[in-house]
């Protein structure tokens, strides 16, 4: 198909990572970086108006908040932090849940379609500057410098001839590797499926408006059916790996809580 699309003096340009670069709006301020804004906003307007009656028989805005803070509460922040820690890290392990599920179903929105995590300054930042800082907080203050230290590098019943490398290991996972493969995860799945979908969906447009062969045109038709199948789902990882990203987040809080390694 590419030789005939070549003959024909037409040539297909597929998405790149240019395509993420997008340029300013006004100033130096870009479209990911309004959508991250407006995502604080619709997250926060949403939640408010949702439980501004709260009723017995929920409406199914309340019905569909309260599941949702439900979820992070207990399915996320409970199962991986412990029953008696928990309660005090629910509003982060809900914030982290909501903001990065929001910003990445922004790439299926149309005329947004651009799911803002794909970008990684922002998953890095939330990693980086705020996981990262919290649950090594609460492990120092939980056990101690030392203590903790300890707990991390040198739990018991690791023989001592592989001490040094084994605690080598642990610190570069616990202080470097964690918060980076923590972002790398989200940016990677973000960044990777809208470029498939937008692959399909320029791919499917170009055969169909830029080739003149007509036994190519109907091949646009797959293309696009293709596109369709992803983005169901795109949605459906859009989904999980914000589910994740809560997830590893709360486990690393609870693993800096616990007292055994």
């Amino acid at each position: 198909m590419g030789a005939l699309v070549l003959a024909e003096g037409a040539v297909f340009a597929p998405p790149g990572a240019e395509s993420f670069e997008l340029p300013a709006l006004f100033g130096s301020v870009t479209k990911p970086m309004l959508l991250v804004v407006l995502s604080v906003v619709i997250i926060a307007t949403y939640f408010l108006l949702a439980t501004r009656k709260l009723k017995v028989v929920p409406s199914k805005g309340q019905f569909v908040a309260e599941s949702i803070y439900d979820f992070s509460r207990n399915n996320i922040a409970r199962e991986q932090i412990g029953s008696k820690d928990f309660k005090s890290f629910v509003p982060l392990v809900f914030a982290l849940f909501t903001f990065v599920l929001v910003n990445n179903l922004y790439g299926i929105i149309p005329v947004l379609q651009f799911p803002t995590m794909a970008r990684f300054g922002f998953p890095v930042a939330l990693s980086v500057l705020v996981v990262y800082p919290v649950y090594h907080f609460v492990g120092f203050k939980r056990h101690g410098f030392a203590g903790y230290f300890k707990k991390e590098l040198a739990p018991p019943g690791v023989p001592k001839a592989v001490l040094p490398l084994f605690s080598l290991i642990e610190f570069a996972e616990k202080f470097f590797l964690n918060p980076l493969t923590l972002a790398i995860r989200v940016f990677a799945a973000m960044f990777a499926g809208h470029l498939i979908l937008a692959v399909f969906t320029l791919g499917g447009t170009f055969l169909l408006t830029e080739t003149s062969s007509w036994a190519l045109k109907p091949v646009s038709l797959v293309a696009w059916i293709f596109a369709i199948g992803m983005t169901f789902l795109e949605a459906f990882i859009q989904v999980l790996q914000a589910y994740i990203f809560a997830l590893l987040s709360a486990g690393y809080i609870g693993a800096a809580l616990a007292s055994e390694h």
